[in-house]
């Protein structure tokens, strides 16, 4: 593939354009990578548009291509404000514009660091092949900082069904998001090639050559990975999805915390009546939301009750979703086995609770900015252990509500033996937004990647059965009550992504930065030469 981009280079000899002929060229470049911006946009849930997603990469290659670093940067900077205040949008739906704004923002500076490394590196040889490490390289790094990062809107997660999402089985959404940012930059290349004479003309078929073969090999790459089967794979559990809905929207939906306690019950008691008329298979385990008790069982004597009732009622585990105290101060959000006999037993508590939104650092800092962060009375811990659970005979890796967005947070509990993955998960914050069918997207790259069925089970919805190619197998709608019975396969092969882990990530990220460190040494020897 280098052979076929390094025709594209610009000649190092190239004059150097006037300042004043370069700045009469940003209208269209920006207007170009505006233009990027709102292709990425609608390539993810919402619009579903998701070939759409290669011409952010090509737009902001082709924008940023032989310009100045600080060029590059402003480039970024819109392409990424067009892409993200769109789809962010659903953070500010209840708590007013300034919270979305600032996060969206603040995430789009990463676009214009990634703006300027992709001007720095488009002089180098070979340059759409290092403009796509930097696109995995940029989303590495905003997917970990600050605060541990937040990688929504990262390339991959806009494949959640096309030629790019089988590339998932072998270097996670790192090689996706590699996949679509070098199909984009290949396309870049190809562009400007056409309009030269003969030579033109050779790069830019080399450049449409790689522009196919990128799709085709993941076309060619989904053939021996698993299908949408639910109980191909190993020994099946038949397992039970209960979305009880909420009373209401917002973020007081949990005000009548009863009311959402009962209902979840109320669903699972109405699962066990289907059950005893022969009209529902009898589950193994069930699986209950975040946030199905926000009444601490532990301190509650009542909602232990209730659930404990739910059980019985079943006759099997239910995994719960609770908010607990402590420990101090503070709450846990946490999962928990509730065995019909037994009661409470093993419990997993989420270990990336979100910034700002479920505990607040440098609270007395953030407050300047707005009084909304005293909305998060009190902080939630920070959990430790993995969350790979037995429950009713089936080992469930449990990841709680944006957990499933992050890869190590992931691949932990399929690493520690997980045969299916569950995403508990309270959207009923967001509104009918496409918060939900976002998300929903990250639990179908993490089917892929792993080879496993994903089972979400949300609040007010969208609750899923996830095949492991990525096929959703039912859905729910948007607060309404549902649920699910399917049996499913306890897998336990593991995927050529499973085993590398992080390796092709890191590898990419090398491979972007080494070209952005050769691309500043080119610079500083330029005057020399």
């Amino acid at each position: 593939m280098a052979s076929a981009v390094s025709a594209g280079t610009v000649d190092a000899g190239t004059p150097a354009v006037p300042e004043q002929r370069r700045r009469s060229r940003w209208p269209w470049r920006t207007a170009l990578a505006a233009a990027g911006g709102l292709a990425l946009y609608l390539a993810f849930p919402g619009h579903d548009l998701s070939l759409l997603a290669v011409l952010g990469p090509a737009a902001l290659a082709l924008a940023v291509r032989g310009q100045r670093v600080r060029s590059g940067a402003w480039l970024g900077l819109v392409l990424g404000l067009v892409f993200l205040v769109p789809l962010l949008s659903w953070t500010g739906i209840f708590v007013g514009s300034f919270p979305w704004l600032a996060l969206a923002v603040f995430e789009a500076l990463y676009f214009a660091l990634l703006g300027g490394a992709a001007a720095a590196v488009s002089r180098l040889p070979a340059w759409p092949l290092w403009a796509a490490a930097l696109w995995v390289a940029d989303e590495a790094l905003r997917g970990r900082a600050p605060f541990g990062g937040f990688p929504w809107g990262r390339l991959g997660f806009s494949q959640a069904e096309g030629p790019f999402t089988a590339f998932a089985a072998y270097g996670g959404v790192p090689l996706v998001s590699f996949a679509v940012a070098l199909t984009g930059t290949l396309l870049a290349a190809a562009v400007p090639a056409l309009t030269r004479r003969r030579p033109g003309r050779r790069t830019a078929v080399l450049a449409l050559v790689g522009v196919l073969a990128v799709p085709l090999v993941g076309w060619a790459a989904a053939l021996p990975l698993a299908g949408s089967s639910l109980t191909a794979g190993g020994p099946t559990r038949t397992v039970a999805v209960i979305q009880g809905n909420v009373p209401r929207i917002g973020l007081d939906f949990n005000a009548q915390r009863r009311a959402v306690l009962d209902n979840h019950a109320g669903q699972t008691v109405a699962l066990a009546d289907a059950v005893a008329r022969g009209e529902a298979a009898q589950p193994d385990l069930v699986i209950w939301p975040e946030n199905s008790s926000d009444i601490d069982p532990y301190r509650n004597a009542d909602a232990a009750g209730v659930i404990s009732g739910a059980a019985r009622a079943i006759g099997v585990p239910i995994l719960v979703g609770a908010v607990v105290d402590g420990p101090g101060e503070e709450l846990s959000n946490t999962g928990i086995v509730w065995d019909p006999v037994t009661g409470p037993g093993d419990t997993y508590v989420k270990r990336h609770p979100v910034p700002l939104a479920e505990y607040v650092p440098y609270r007395s800092f953030f407050r300047f900015f707005s009084e909304k962060v005293d909305l998060v009375r009190r902080d939630f811990a920070h959990g430790t252990g993995v969350g790979t659970l037995d429950v009713g005979g089936a080992r469930v890796g449990d990841v709680i509500c944006f957990e499933v967005a992050y890869d190590g947070l992931v691949s932990d509990v399929v690493d520690a033996g997980a045969g299916m993955l569950v995403v508990q998960t309270n959207n009923a914050t967001f509104g009918y937004t496409d918060e939900s069918a976002q998300q929903l997207a990250m639990s179908r790259l993490r089917a892929v990647e792993y080879g496993r069925t994903v089972v979400v089970a949300a609040t007010s919805g969208i609750s899923a059965i996830v095949a492991p190619d990525g096929t959703v197998v039912h859905s729910s709608a948007l607060y309404t009550a549902d649920t699910f019975v399917e049996p499913i396969a306890q897998r336990d092969q593991r995927t050529v992504s499973e085993r590398l882990g992080a390796t092709p990530e890191w590898l990419l990220v090398a491979l972007g930065l080494g070209a952005g460190a050769a691309a500043v040494l080119r610079r500083r020897r330029a005057p020399a030469a």
